[in-house]
């Protein structure tokens, strides 16, 4: 084993996961394959300079944007969150939270104005400009464990607060027998920038429970209408001061550098390697 390439445990636990060729020529071996998407994914380098002890460049970029279009990372991250949810090992205190990226000037030449790629490719590939120039922000859901549960990428300037309820409603762990996929965490963990009327009644009328500080000119507010402000939002500080928690997911995530940047030109292939990142996070866990 090389470094940054998979160990047998987690290829072991990788393997029954992926889509397998009935029919047609030999093909160059998963193993190989995915080794040189992890490769690429956390060196960073252009496919181009993948080393050549992964077989041709162009066949390991074909397989992972068929992957990355198929869903296939998705699904195989669901799986294992699956096996993990059977055993108990989920902490269903859900934390959320964003992170910045910013686009390399290779991921910006994506034509952006000319419209998708795909039915499912977003018209601005998640790109959005700021002051630092195009950014993409992460937005993610992790278990009480810091391991990812859903991910969403929207352009860097989109607030927190507006994607909050899709980033839950993508959580979707299935049942590894009978019954419906729990998409519904006990409680939420999230910074003032969640703090918002309509995402705690969201979340109220979902039963789930919050734990969020509320903004000062929220509180403020409250307190000048006196009695019809109502009552204080309920906050525990010992579960906020797990929120950390979050932080140190982002802090392993972008230990591939291919995550820490964005070099993808599409959000779908950069989701994908978000995935492939959270997929071995979870194979390291478990």
């Amino acid at each position: 084993m090389r470094r940054h390439e998979l160990t047998d445990q987690e290829w072991e636990l990788l393997a029954p996961l992926l889509p397998q060729a009935a029919t047609g020529r030999p093909r160059v071996e998963d193993r190989q394959v995915i080794n040189g998407m992890v490769y690429k994914i956390r060196t960073g380098v252009s496919w181009r300079d993948l080393p050549e002890r992964y077989g041709p460049w162009k066949t390991v970029y074909t397989r992972f944007r068929r992957y990355a279009l198929d869903g296939v990372f998705t699904r195989a991250l669901q799986q294992i969150q699956a096996r993990a949810d059977a055993a108990g090992d989920i902490d269903w205190l859900v934390q959320i939270d964003s992170t910045i990226v910013r686009a390399h000037q290779h991921a910006a030449a994506t034509g952006r104005k000319g419209g998708s790629i795909g039915k499912d490719e977003p018209d601005d590939h998640a790109l959005g400009r700021s002051r630092g120039g195009l950014t993409t922000k992460i937005h993610l859901a992790c278990d009480g464990h810091g391991r990812p549960l859903a991910v969403l990428l929207t352009p860097g300037e989109r607030h927190d607060s507006v994607c909050a309820r899709p980033l839950l409603e993508r959580i979707r762990v299935p049942r590894t027998g009978l019954g419906r996929p729990r998409c519904r965490p006990d409680q939420v963990v999230a910074d003032k920038a969640y703090s918002s009327r309509g995402f705690r009644s969201y979340l109220r009328n979902r039963g789930i429970a919050c734990t969020i500080p509320e903004k000062n000119d929220q509180q403020r507010h409250r307190r000048n209408r006196g009695r019809r402000g109502g009552r204080p939002a309920a906050f525990d500080r010992q579960i906020y001061r797990r929120r950390n928690v979050v932080e140190r997911c982002f802090n392993r995530l972008k230990g591939f550098r291919g995550i820490a940047t964005r070099y993808d030109k599409t959000a779908t292939s950069y989701e994908a390697a978000v995935s492939l990142a959270s997929l071995l996070l979870w194979a390291r866990s478990v």
